[in-house]
């Protein structure tokens, strides 16, 4: 019995002493502990992640195409002294020895050429001196500003470069709503940055673009990803690594992202950027129409069944619409086999058309499905494409000129002229003269047409001209214009 205990007894010590004397001097890893905690499970490299859920593949697709910006801008003016700051300068030091000095800035961009050419927001490079481009892999660029349109906040730029990496363009019609999608960009000057989220909505306008012809479109697909300053003009990608969006707003009242960010839609996108590439400006088909969303709050005041589509309130007067029958009341429900819900929707597909294309219009009348076919116009009244440096009669007053009607001259008692039916940017707004105007002379010789107006002052060379006319009301107005 004594032998057992011995046993036992000096089993135990030299248990003991192992553990003091060998096991001490043992160094003990976090990781080997972790991998002694998780030995049952693999290695977690070779954990498949479901479909619909590995960002991976996108995220390294695009983010060697995904630029940073990098943008001066110099002071357009001197700031004004007053005479206290003139003293006060003098003895205190100039509180505004920086106000003249230059501004810099940043955001995102997509290259979408292997030669070069990056798409952006207009407002990431609106009036810049200077715009850099860095690459993902810290190579600098100095860019070109080749266009932009700010009736879409989107901008071209390019770089001299060759086989660089790009990103393809998908299709944003197909994109539904629940779809995740990456935002990629440069956040707060963090290079490279990926953000995932899903669509959640699609048509979206927030009222954030301004355009002095109020011809801006704001049609955008609306994600969740994150977006905060510095994403602007960057890419919002499919699981595929296809552009679907340029990244340019968040909806916040703090200027950080608070939840909901807007991306323009790669269909209005590739309009945009073809156009200023071709014609260094965009060309914009015009329908001629005043919407309104229908809801059944408009149904029952216009007392009619309520149906998805776009209510036309007014149609102007020479317009494709107006020559293609559409008329007021109607209810627009297609164009060219897209179904249209709401007004963002149908400008965005009439934004991706130029002047002299013809769309297919389906709508309803009193009930009854109807179908045409419209041929765009430009702001201009006609069906041609305008270069940028045009500098043609119609394109220096800034109006759609449109033939007097026949009623419009009984009730007037005039005996022809132009109306002005759509005004825009040009000398017949700095004038202030107003839509509906009758142009019934120039430097008193009359005019009974649109065409008169071009004929006369494409041979006037004296630097300004008097034009006479006529409001609807009757109210006669005379303009002095510079020419």
């Amino acid at each position: 019995m004594l032998a057992v205990v011995s046993s036992i007894f000096g089993g135990i010590v030299a248990l003991v002493g192992y553990q003091y004397f060998v096991k001490k001097n043992e160094f003990t890893s976090i990781e080997s502990m972790q991998r002694a905690s998780f030995a049952n499970f693999s290695d977690t490299s070779a954990i498949a992640v479901p479909a619909g859920l590995n960002f991976i593949h996108a995220a390294e697709l695009t983010t060697p195409a995904v630029v940073h910006i990098k943008t001066t801008y110099m002071p357009e003016t001197t700031r004004p002294k007053t005479r206290d700051e003139e003293l006060f300068r003098y003895f205190y030091g100039d509180p505004y020895e920086n106000y003249n000095q230059p501004r810099e800035a940043s955001g995102s961009g997509v290259i979408v050429t292997g030669g070069g050419y990056i798409v952006t927001n207009n407002h990431v490079v609106d009036k810049a001196s200077k715009i850099q481009v860095v690459l993902n892999d810290k190579r600098t660029y100095d860019a070109k500003l080749i266009g932009t349109d700010p009736t879409t906040d989107l901008a071209l730029i390019k770089i001299e470069g060759e086989n660089l990496p790009f990103v393809v363009y998908g299709n944003s019609d197909q994109v539904r709503i629940g779809e995740w999608v990456l935002a990629v960009g440069n956040p707060f000057n963090l290079t490279s940055t990926v953000t995932a989220g899903i669509i959640s909505a699609k048509t979206r306008s927030i009222n954030i673009l301004r355009d002095k012809d109020n011809m801006a479109i704001e049609s955008f697909l609306q994600t969740d990803a994150v977006v905060n300053p510095g994403n602007s003009g960057g890419a919002l990608v499919n699981l595929r690594g296809e552009l679907i969006g340029i990244n340019t707003a968040i909806a916040s009242p703090t200027g950080a992202y608070a939840g909901y960010s807007f991306a323009v839609p790669v269909s209005l996108v590739k309009k945009v950027i073809d156009d200023i590439m071709n014609y260094g400006q965009v060309q914009r088909g015009l329908l001629g129409v005043v919407i309104q969303d229908m809801t059944p709050a408009l149904a029952k005041e216009k007392t009619i069944d309520f149906i998805s589509g776009v209510y036309v309130s007014a149609v102007n007067q020479g317009s494709a619409a107006d020559l293609g029958g559409i008329k007021e009341g109607d209810i627009v429900t297609k164009i060219n086999d897209i179904n249209i819900g709401a007004t963002t929707q149908l400008q965005e597909v009439v934004a991706r058309y130029r002047p002299g294309d013809k769309l297919k219009v389906k709508y309803v009348r009193k009930g009854k499905e109807l179908e045409t076919s419209v041929t765009l116009k430009n702001k201009l009244g006609d069906m041609a494409i305008v270069a940028k440096d045009d500098n043609s009669v119609k394109t220096k007053l800034g109006a759609d000129l449109q033939p007097v009607s026949g009623g419009e001259m009984s009730v007037l008692e005039i005996s022809g002229g132009a109306k002005v039916a759509k005004l825009f940017s040009g000398k017949l707004k700095e004038a202030g003269v107003r839509e509906g105007f009758i142009i019934t002379s120039i430097d008193k010789k009359p005019v009974s047409s649109p065409e008169d107006v071009v004929r006369i002052l494409e041979s006037t060379t004296n630097g300004g001209i008097l034009m006479e006319g006529i409001y609807p009301n009757g109210k006669k107005e005379f303009y002095g214009i510079g020419w």
